[in-house]
């Protein structure tokens, strides 16, 4: 593809290093409009700098990729209401046999959550909750930090709902859900485990400090902090439906109290007042039949007294006869609401587990997740404002900006001119060319990002490899999403699950850390390398 015309490169180049520049360093001072208006602004500037026309614009827009993206965040936003989270979480911290043992398992659990529920989904969930366990047992928090965040990157690759990328990749290459996972797993998996490797290597004897005794209410206040806490992400913070907390909280308002007011209230919460007069009117017509009979029997006539009225006589017969009655009622309501809410949960969970099953076998990703997310809309019986609220639009727009951007400097020639310089070299049917390839990769992802980069250089890596083979073609797809992949770990400024666990650690309250940019570098770098060479011998 030859380059464009002067205006159109010059101008191009432009509007898409002004992207680039929000995209990255969303606090720009003289510019502080974030990422999400910076992908607009770029999108905007293509159109008015005449490099794409307003149709070319809007069919620059991959329909399916956002699709699958609102999807997987609907079924996200259902999952964590149906508990999921707290129970991986949960894991974490169960039987745990030490430092090294915790520090293995925030690598597996945060990888596989992360290839399922998207590697942001699964650090925003777990980051202030291993920073409870990190104070409960007194070690540092960074090597946990740098486990989650790393692993949970390193996960994402296996599947093409793990992050955003690979819903790219799998759409543009055309890779169904369960080739996506066969070629990426087995380097998956490898990593994860290399990554824990290092990080007990290099953090070995932090990881050995054994925990302080000398303060038993110290610790015991750190396990109480740990097994209270609630694991609700900060896009996920309002409910309109029964979760775990909204249990408890109905649980305890449906105590039996002691009090005549609260006695009062409770009848009325519990049960209709139609129900009450009922069940006082059958009451006192059998308590009154009992005294008349009882009177006939003893052949005695007695005289009433205002002090002993046959109605105040009568209510103090009824009285625990009626609480007997609610008592019995209100359990009933309990289990009830109980069973409701527990069958509510395994209908989400079979919901989401249909969803990548039929993933697995090749169904459209796109309507697939969209169908999953309408049906737990639906599942749910209620006004679904609420959870669909809580969907990050802010993503879908700037995806939307990024799409015609990229686009449009695609158009200018640029990528196309550089790739023919570097294409020789980056050939996928020998070694050296996969490890040019995959170090242009890493180069460019943490330079422009690893979106922007599987954009730019999809199209003209696919094309090289189809040349060679079909087979050819598809590993080179693959290949892209793992090394632009694991290339987020290698700065803290390298992917937004890095940036997530920083921003979340900082800001916890109570607890708060800082994971500093050098401290990350210095097990990114070489883990960042290591495991993407290792990986790219076992793509598929």
């Amino acid at each position: 593809m030859a380059l464009a015309s002067v205006p159109k490169l010059v101008l191009g180049s432009i509007a898409f290093a002004i992207f680039w520049m929000l995209a990255v360093f969303p606090a720009v001072p003289f510019l502080p409009i974030g990422r999400t208006a910076g992908s607009l602004l770029g999108a905007m500037l293509m159109v008015i700098f005449q490099v794409l026309s307003p149709d070319q614009a809007y069919e620059a827009i991959d329909l399916p990729i956002l699709g699958l993206l609102f999807g997987t965040m609907v079924v996200s936003v259902y999952l964590e209401r149906a508990d999921m989270f707290k129970y991986i979480g949960k894991l974490l911290s169960w039987k745990s046999k030490g430092a090294k043992d915790l520090l293995f398992r925030i690598c597996v659990i945060s990888a596989v959550s992360s290839a399922l529920f998207t590697n942001d989904t699964a650090c925003v969930v777990l980051t202030e909750f291993i920073l409870k366990i990190a104070k409960q047992h007194n070690l540092p928090p960074h090597p946990l930090l740098l486990a989650l965040a790393t692993s949970a990157n390193i996960g994402s690759a296996a599947t093409p709902i793990g992050n955003p990328q690979n819903l790219v990749i799998a759409v543009q290459g055309k890779i169904s859900f369960g080739q996506f996972l066969i070629g990426v797993l087995p380097a998956m998996l490898v990593g994860v485990v290399v990554n824990a490797v290092i990080l007990m290597v290099m953090y070995w004897r932090v990881l050995s400090i054994q925990k302080d005794e000398e303060n038993p209410i110290a610790n015991h206040a750190a396990e109480e902090e740990v097994n209270s806490h609630q694991f609700s992400p900060a896009t996920m913070s309002h409910y309109n439906s029964l979760n775990s907390e909204q249990w408890n909280a109905h649980m305890e308002n449906i105590n039996l109290p002691s009090s005549p007011h609260g006695q009062n209230l409770r009848i009325r919460s519990v049960v209709g007042d139609g129900e009450i007069d009922r069940v006082l009117s059958n009451t006192l017509d059998s308590t009154r039949n009992s005294n008349a009979s009882k009177e006939e029997t003893n052949g005695m006539t007695y005289e009433t007294h205002e002090e002993t009225s046959p109605s105040k006589t009568d209510a103090k017969m009824v009285k625990p006869v009626v609480e007997t009655v609610l008592n019995s009622l209100e359990v009933k309501e309990r289990l009830g609401v109980r069973w409701k809410y527990i069958l509510w949960k395994s209908c989400v969970y079979m919901i989401t587990l249909g969803m990548l099953v039929a993933m697995l076998f090749g169904l459209n990703m796109s309507w697939t997740a969209i169908s999953a997310a309408l049906a737990l809309v639906v599942l749910d019986f209620q006004d679904a404002r609420p959870s669909l609220e809580k969907v990050s639009y802010s993503l879908l727009i700037f995806f939307c900006g990024m799409f015609i951007t990229v686009d449009g400097f695609n158009k200018t020639g640029i990528p196309r001119a550089l790739w023919e310089v570097m294409e020789p070299y980056s050939r996928v049917d020998r070694a050296s060319g996969v490890a040019m390839l995959a170090l242009v990769i890493l180069i460019l992802s943490n330079v422009a990002s690893n979106v922007p980069t599987v954009l730019l250089l999809g199209g003209p890596v696919a094309a090289s490899a189809a040349a060679i083979s079909e087979e050819s073609e598809k590993k080179a797809w693959l290949i892209l999403a793992w090394a632009s992949t694991v290339a987020g770990n290698l700065s803290l400024l390298g992917s937004a699950a890095n940036l997530i666990v920083c921003e979340q650690a900082r800001r916890a309250p109570n607890i708060a850390y800082t994971l500093t940019f050098w401290n990350h570098l210095k097990f990114g770098l070489p883990s960042t390398l290591i495991i993407t060479a290792i990986g790219l011998t076992l793509i598929r």
